[in-house]
């Protein structure tokens, strides 16, 4: 059996603070999806040739353009921050989004016109690089994902309204860590939940970023 391409994947880790607590934004993924049916994952998908062309259209810099495109293509980190804030909209509703003006000549998208009105713009500078993980060999569907951190302060919507979500995640609740860790997650979900119970405790700002790769040789744990 031949094993599926890998795709390029951006999951986003919202972060909703109320005083010393920290929540996250998690859904549940339909009992007959392909790709971990029932699962609690973060909002997230694959990157696409529209995200390429936003991302080049807009001159979209993320801020760690150079790690995140470590053994990586060239040119990949524009495109993985717009899928990253698209999959957010779908997902969840939500818009990780600032007021601006598109540069001249831009021309909106069809399936981004809800998102543009009102004068808004991708909010790409509110992503952090996180995590980074390869799914294994012998699954469905493989995706060399990488996870964001967002604040939810970033959002530009009420925090509890997904009513423009698409449904592919049910039960969409923040949830302290802690709670989090108790539901029924993929392996690598639990891996990050785990690192971020610990960068939420030593808050270092200059973290190397895990990176969990798999190859004929084995699985490898690396830092970029």
């Amino acid at each position: 059996m031949t094993s599926p391409d890998i795709r390029n994947a951006a999951t986003v880790i919202l972060l909703r603070r109320d005083g010393d607590d920290v929540r996250v934004l998690m859904g549940q993924r339909g009992r007959g999806a392909v790709f971990m049916p029932d699962k609690f994952v973060f909002p997230g998908g694959a990157i696409d040739e529209g995200d390429f062309a936003m991302a080049e259209a807009l001159g979209v810099e993320p801020v760690d353009r150079e790690r995140l495109e470590r053994r990586s293509a060239p040119g990949l980190a524009g495109g993985l921050a717009i899928a990253a804030v698209r999959e957010v909209w779908e997902e969840t509703g939500l818009k990780l989004a600032h007021v601006g003006e598109a540069p001249e000549g831009f021309a909106v998208p069809e399936a981004w016109a809800r998102f543009f009105a009102g004068g808004l713009m991708p909010n790409t500078g509110a992503l952090r690089f996180f995590f980074r993980a390869v799914t294994p060999k012998g699954r469905p569907r493989r995706f060399d994902a990488r996870f964001f951190l967002a604040d939810a302060d970033a959002l530009f919507d009420t925090l509890d309204d997904h009513t423009e979500a698409d449904r592919e995640l049910r039960h969409l609740q923040w949830l302290k860590v802690a709670e989090a860790r108790k539901l029924s997650l993929p392996f690598i979900t639990e891996v990050v939940l785990s690192e971020l119970e610990n960068h939420l405790k030593t808050g270092d700002a200059n973290r190397k970023v895990p990176f969990f790769d798999h190859d004929d040789e084995g699985s490898h744990f690396r830092l970029l």
